[in-house]
């Protein structure tokens, strides 16, 4: 049986751009964030959005988040999928902007393995479904499996670098935007 998706009309935090690198496989970008979350941050971010929703108690997990960024009608550049490899709550998330709608999946990590190393297999092998199933079809479209297999190494480089090597320098905070989900472009440490 798949795992269920739960649908929550909250859209996620956007990365922190000091503890994020970029990488450009043609026009998908895959970012590699190492993220802290607790119940502060969620609750600003609720009041950002101006929503609330259950979500349970005690929310703080840490881990590496793997960003997928593509373009919609436009040429504005969205987050459309998420892999939080998190180490007590691993999960993803599919990000539909035309429903304004969430859908989180928690990763088993008994029957799927380490989920970073689940995470880029996802990556590398389901791209382009997963975008459709977010509801971006021009960016599952736009999929270049040669640009991501060239990516593909230095991305995962920089998300095992990040899982062993991060310190005290993660920045825990949300950061406003008008936009959460949009890519924020050139970065200092992309590549």
């Amino acid at each position: 049986m798949a795992n269920q998706a739960t649908r929550i009309s909250l859209m996620p935090i956007a990365p922190i751009e000091a503890n994020t690198r970029y990488f450009h496989a043609g026009p998908i970008t895959i970012a590699v964030e190492y993220r802290l979350l607790n119940d502060a941050l969620v609750s600003q971010h609720m009041e950002q959005q101006q929503q609330h929703i259950e979500l349970g108690d005690n929310i703080d997990d840490c881990g590496v988040s793997l960003h997928v960024f593509g373009p919609r009608d436009g040429g504005e550049s969205l987050e459309y999928l998420r892999f939080d490899c998190f180490d007590e709550g691993p999960h993803y998330h599919y990000v539909n902007w035309q429903d304004k709608a969430n859908d989180i999946v928690h990763i088993d990590a008994v029957a799927d393995g380490d989920p970073l190393a689940w995470a880029l297999d996802r990556i590398r092998t389901r791209l382009a479904p997963m975008l459709e199933r977010a509801g971006a079809a021009l960016a599952a479209r736009s999929v270049d499996t040669a640009a991501l297999e060239i990516v593909l190494p230095r991305v995962s480089e920089a998300a095992y670098r990040a899982r062993y090597q991060h310190d005290a320098a993660v920045q825990p905070g949300v950061k406003p935007s008008a936009n959460q989900g949009a890519n924020p472009g050139a970065n200092p440490g992309a590549n």
